[in-house]
């Protein structure tokens, strides 16, 4: 093979047919509405490198000019089948002959390459990758020596050269191999990537719904047992009103569950109003310091003003939820400081802990359904809080270490009252 035939036309030719091979797969991958028009598509994108390798040809010599036309014509045709095969060939036969002028024997090849790349499209489609890859090499070879005997047997003027082999036979099976071969790749990666999506999404559902009925199947089966229990006819007043407070105790338990699984679930805030920070997270502090102090913990805060924007419910379940972490990572007691400040525009919140701390794995998955650090828990207080930080344009940042204890850093908008009166 001589590489002095390989010139800069070659590759500006190759490069308009991948280039549109890659915008077709981009615009499969990321359009929604235009994965529903795949024939109009690949028609698109196949017509654009047939235009401009016939505008940007190949010059072999001073009597005889090539281009690459011919690969996104079979490419297409292979792909899309009769409908975008005939299309193409449209494209194709108005475009050269503009170019050009008519041409009968441009004309009668064309038509027997469309022919015979149709009929073998329905074959190709089901086709594995290393059969399409060699099925498409020898395609192309044969309709180039088809086509060549072709253009002898109708033509005087036409000659056979070294140059004329290189470009039309042998170059073309290269060049769709690498083609075919980028193309079944990209649609392998948009497929798995589809796959994984899918999974994830089922994955997620598994792990909740596994969550929600382990939680909610602990507190009905205490509420079984007691409901058993007041059946027996010789109960004092006192013992059967004991077993009623266990009764609608764990049924509490229960509904709280299946409300930290709703405000997960819910893809807005119901309500949003203003936020004092201070003061809601000191309503906060107050409501667990009871737990707390049964844990021999010590709660201190340096609470600065600021307003965000929120639902007030949802915002102090989620600190509640963050705030009883940290005692809960403090078993043998130890201190809990809570500082918020302003810096410029937002708001940070700390929730700072000695307690045993978390390793990297635990870091990563901080949020995940199902997941928990601690024996027995579910993750859900943490899904629920990250996911409220979340809808209020926050975020969340975690800084642990074993056995030194944790740091969690929220960040929120800082909230201003337009008072130009406009």
């Amino acid at each position: 093979m001589n590489f002095i035939y390989i010139n800069q036309n070659i590759l500006d030719n190759l490069f308009y047919i991948l280039v549109s091979i890659l915008i077709y797969y981009i615009l499969l991958d990321h359009g929604k509405r235009l994965s529903q028009y795949v024939r109009t598509l690949i028609t698109a994108c196949m017509s654009i490198p047939i235009i401009l390798c016939m505008k940007f040809p190949i010059y072999i010599d001073e009597y005889c000019v090539h281009d690459l036309r011919q690969i996104p014509f079979i490419i297409g045709t292979l792909y899309g089948g009769w409908p975008v095969g005939s299309a193409l060939l449209v494209i194709i036969l108005s475009f050269r002959f503009a170019f050009y002028g008519f041409n009968l024997l441009t004309l009668i090849v064309y038509i027997v390459i469309f022919i015979i790349t149709a009929l073998f499209s329905s074959k190709f489609k089901n086709f594995n990758r290393k059969n399409k890859l060699n099925s498409s090499i020898l395609l192309i070879l044969c309709l180039g020596i088809l086509t060549s005997f072709i253009s002898l047997a109708m033509s005087d003027h036409f000659r056979i050269t070294e140059a004329y082999v290189f470009y039309f036979i042998i170059l073309p099976p290269f060049i769709i191999g690498l083609a075919v071969y980028i193309m079944e790749i990209l649609k392998d990666a948009i497929i798995i990537r589809t796959q994984m999506i899918r999974l994830e999404k089922m994955e997620v559902v598994s792990q909740l719904a596994a969550s929600i009925s382990h939680e909610v199947r602990n507190p009905l089966t205490v509420v079984k047992g007691f409901v058993q229990l007041l059946k027996a006819p010789d109960l004092t007043q006192e013992v059967r009103e004991q077993y009623i407070q266990h009764v609608v105790r764990e049924l509490n338990s229960a509904e709280s569950i299946i409300s930290e699984y709703l405000a997960f679930a819910k893809p807005a805030l119901e309500k949003v109003e203003n936020i004092s920070i201070n003061r809601e997270i000191g309503y906060v502090i107050e409501m667990i310091k009871p737990l707390a102090n049964m844990n021999l913990v010590t709660i201190s805060n340096q609470l600065a003003p600021g307003i965000t924007r929120g639902n007030i419910q949802h915002f102090k379940q989620c600190f509640l939820n963050l705030i009883k972490n940290g005692i809960e990572a403090m078993p043998n007691g130890g201190e809990l400081n809570i500082v918020s400040y302003v810096n410029n525009f937002d708001i940070i919140i700390e929730i700072s802990d000695n307690g045993v701390g978390m390793n990297k794995e635990q870091i990563n998955r901080f949020g995940e359904p199902y997941y928990s650090s601690k024996e027995k828990g579910t993750g859900l207080g943490s899904m629920v809080a990250v996911k409220t930080i979340q809808t209020m344009n926050g975020t969340l940042h975690l800084t642990s270490a074993l056995n030194k204890g944790t740091t969690i850093s929220i960040t929120l908008p800082v909230y201003q009252e337009d008072h130009s009166g406009k």
